[in-house]
């Protein structure tokens, strides 16, 4: 695999190939991702029951891949809330998230380990809020045990009520408190909550530890209306130096739970292999532009 000018991991998310994690789904995507050029692949625990963990590795190693992991929550297993029996069903299943990832090699466990994912009635509770934070200083220091890094991905406001910005997500990591708690930016999720696609990578800075890129409709990279330029010249002015990982999704690709959650009701796309080569292509020429 070649590096990028900035020596960036390039990744793609698996659901770009499929929607589950079994035997044939994983051999195919870690096949793909490799074909297409990219460094590292990104696997969605929603269906880590399915995933065998072993062969998977093996899979990775053998194809040269770096691996990471993320997911979210369901509102029966929800940390942010206020009933003592939903909370620990939920630190119980990111514990297990976390052993899966460890397990496959991951040194980067993300997405939102703070909430559910789906839209919530109102603001979070005081109360619920000081729930999350607890649980995830408990996983970040399992994580620091494993040599990991807890990634805080900033979800727009349709989808959690807990860390909607760069300035949430800053609020609550400082709250956690534990050095391998790190933030991790969308450009989707941006470009619904945050003034610009500079600022908030201004904001987080060198606390940034993982990105995820995807256009506005999440569909092919330059056919909506992301600033993708000015978001790359902001990540060289920070320094950023992290994975940078491709996320799309489309109907094609369904994992049912997950894509009713997300509201993916739409064919954004039909073919997968030429998306990733069209993503790869586009992200490399403005890594090497900046």
């Amino acid at each position: 695999m070649g590096e990028t000018a900035l020596t960036n991991q390039l990744g793609i998310h698996c659901l770009v190939w499929a929607g589950g994690t079994s035997q044939a789904e994983v051999e195919r995507a870690v096949k793909q991702t490799a074909a297409a050029g990219y460094d590292l692949l990104e696997f969605s625990l929603h269906d880590m029951d399915n995933l065998d963990v072993d062969s998977t590795r093996g899979l990775l190693q053998d194809a040269g891949l770096r691996v990471s992991c993320s997911r979210g929550l369901a509102f029966d297993a929800d940390v942010s809330s206020t009933d003592p029996a939903v909370v620990e069903r939920g630190a119980q299943l990111l514990r297990a998230s976390l052993a899966t990832a460890a397990a496959l090699g991951a040194k980067v466990f993300t997405g939102a380990p703070y909430s559910a994912l789906g839209k919530y009635p109102g603001p979070p509770t005081a109360e619920g809020r000081a729930n999350a934070i607890s649980v995830v200083k408990s996983l970040a220091q399992e994580a620091h045990r494993l040599g990991m890094g807890i990634g805080l991905e900033v979800i727009n406001r349709y989808e959690t009520n807990v860390i909607n910005t760069a300035a949430d997500a800053l609020r609550f990591a400082d709250a956690v408190a534990e050095d391998n708690v790190f933030i991790h930016l969308d450009t989707y999720h941006m470009n619904i909550e945050e003034d610009d696609m500079v600022r908030p990578v201004h904001l987080v800075g060198e606390r940034l530890g993982y990105v995820h890129v995807s256009e506005n409709h999440r569909g092919y990279l330059g056919s909506g209306h992301i600033d993708f330029t000015s978001f790359f010249h902001a990540l060289a002015d920070v320094g950023f130096g992290g994975p940078i990982t491709y996320e799309s999704f489309s109907s094609t690709v369904v994992a049912e739970e997950l894509s009713n959650n997300l509201a993916v009701w739409r064919d954004m796309w039909d073919d997968g292999e030429d998306l990733a080569r069209h993503a790869h292509r586009y992200m490399s020429v403005h890594l090497a532009a900046v």
